[in-house]
């Protein structure tokens, strides 16, 4: 196990012990009767300043087209979390699971279109060949962890969204726009990993 990999996986596991109460969620914006499990890969690369593998989905799909997102989806039958998150990766970007080094799960997150998403963490080696599935990914790129793990780096908005005012948190990168469900897993974990130091630490 890399040194990035045993530190991602303490601060994971110290920080779990700790119960966090307000973490971000759009639970209350779920419609009734529209609920499945999905999983996705939080995939940082193994490198001097560590990075995370992100997508755009392309503007043709049914779901959150055009957005940032992470390789994942849909848990099939007699799937778990991990298992879901590693084929979604492969089918997506070619990113093959004996390349990931699962460091553990972290908090569901509950999406107010029907998904209960379990984040996969885990550590990839840096510059793999990925290849995009063009009917699933129009682009990806890689983001600082540090920077997406700063709350700093983030902008809070809001907006009026099926009868209440829905927050998000956006962060722009190289083009790309970070919002939505993406943002939120992503602040929900640096919470947890904040909570004991530093991931370089």
């Amino acid at each position: 196990m890399s040194a990035l990999a045993r530190r991602l996986q303490t601060l994971l596991e110290e920080g779990h012990r700790q119960e966090i109460t307000d973490l971000r969620t759009d639970a209350r914006f779920e419609q009734a009767g529209r609920s499945a499990d999905a999983a996705v890969l939080i995939a940082v690369t193994d490198r001097a300043r560590p990075g995370v593998i992100l997508t755009k989905r392309p503007h043709d799909m049914r779901d959150h087209p055009g957005q940032v997102a992470f390789p994942g989806g849909k848990i099939d039958a007699g799937e778990d979390a991990v298992t879901a998150a590693l084929r979604e990766a492969e089918e997506e970007l070619a990113l093959h699971r004996h390349h990931v080094r699962v460091i553990g799960t972290t908090d569901r997150y509950q999406t107010g279109t029907g998904f209960n998403i379990t984040p996969v963490l885990g550590v990839v080696p840096p510059d793999l060949a990925l290849i995009p599935n063009p009917g699933e990914v129009e682009a990806w790129f890689e983001a600082p962890l540090d920077l997406l793990m700063d709350p700093a780096s983030w902008a809070e908005n809001s907006v009026f969204w099926r009868g209440a005012n829905r927050t998000y948190l956006e962060l722009h990168w190289q083009g790309f726009r970070i919002w939505g469900v993406t943002a939120a897993i992503i602040a929900n974990l640096g919470r947890r990993l904040a909570l004991t130091g530093s991931v370089h630490g």
